[in-house]
């Protein structure tokens, strides 16, 4: 089997140099920003760039690919601008990915500044379907039949932050399942997860960890690993990525989840550092060699 993997790459220049750039570092999927990441604004995109982006899975031979929501929106903020402003930002990024045929969506899902944990997953929950709601109101073209879903990632587990359990997923799905049941997947941090206080370093901690995604969300419902090495210590609640099996996960923790029966099928996005260390090539050729016969072509 050939492992599904890419790294965040950029769109500089076109959306389509995207399948270049990942191409020359040896993937077979990538993840991108769609626009602008730092504003609430982005330029729309054209026919003619939405027609070349769809032509490129085939030039490519890629299959899905993930798009990652901008940096500003915070779905869980008890401020209602802030608020509003997210929910559009989400519609508007749905409604790209469908016109550029993109198969998943990744959100974070903010923070409730203070305002409780119960009240910050409803408002996310509710941001999600409202999302949806108007989407499927929508018309966009689009060549692509790809599926679409909205993967919701974990976090480091900051103060205030929503996802930082698993349970804060599963306690979401379980809202927008009622409306929206195939529409929604998860997208799991390595790096994340580690911060937060889940053990990927021994056989062990692995599989509590697993059971524990199981029991709260279901594997069924991971699309997509953001594969990360990290600098932080477990449940340090540091979001410092680094470079594959030289941070403290380590690379047999890494190993455990590429070569596991299930996680190996899903998409891995890398997201480590570029340095005088390693760049992008240079941190799947690491993972391949982990992966055994399951990176190999």
């Amino acid at each position: 089997m050939t492992l599904k993997i890419g790294t965040h790459v950029s769109i500089a220049g076109s959306h389509v140099k995207a399948f270049e750039r990942a191409k020359e570092s040896g993937a077979n999927t990538f993840q991108i920003f769609t626009g602008n990441p730092r504003g609430w604004s982005t330029k729309d995109i054209d026919e003619e760039t939405a027609v070349a982006f769809n032509a490129a899975y085939k030039k490519y031979n890629f299959g899905e690919v993930v798009a990652h929501m901008p940096y500003l929106p915070n779905p869980a903020s008890p401020k209602d601008e802030i608020y509003g402003k997210s929910c559009d930002v989400l519609l508007r990024e749905i409604l790209r990915c469908r016109r550029l045929g993109i198969a998943y969506l990744v959100t974070h899902l903010g923070s409730h500044g203070g305002s409780g944990r119960e009240f910050g997953i409803n408002r996310v929950a509710d941001a999600l379907t409202g999302a949806l709601t108007a989407a499927e109101e929508a018309t966009v073209s689009s060549s692509s039949k790809t599926p679409f879903a909205i993967l919701l990632e974990n976090t480091a587990g900051t103060k205030n932050s929503i996802g930082g359990q698993f349970a804060d997923i599963g306690d979401i799905l379980k809202i927008t399942d009622e409306t929206f049941p195939n529409a929604i997947g998860v997208c799991t941090d390595t790096c994340h997860a580690f911060a937060a206080g889940y053990d990927l370093t021994s056989a062990e901690g692995f599989e509590r960890t697993i059971a524990d995604f199981e029991d709260a969300v279901g594997l069924k419902r991971l699309k997509v690993i953001h594969l990360n090495d990290t600098k932080g210590d477990c449940a340090s609640h540091l979001d410092r990525h680094e470079h594959i099996g030289l941070g403290r996960i380590g690379k047999e923790g890494l190993k455990r989840i590429v070569t596991h029966p299930t996680l190996s099928k899903r998409i891995f996005i890398l997201e480590t550092p570029i340095d005088e260390t390693r760049g992008d090539k240079e941190n799947i050729a690491v993972v391949k060699d982990m992966a055994g016969d399951a990176g190999s072509e």
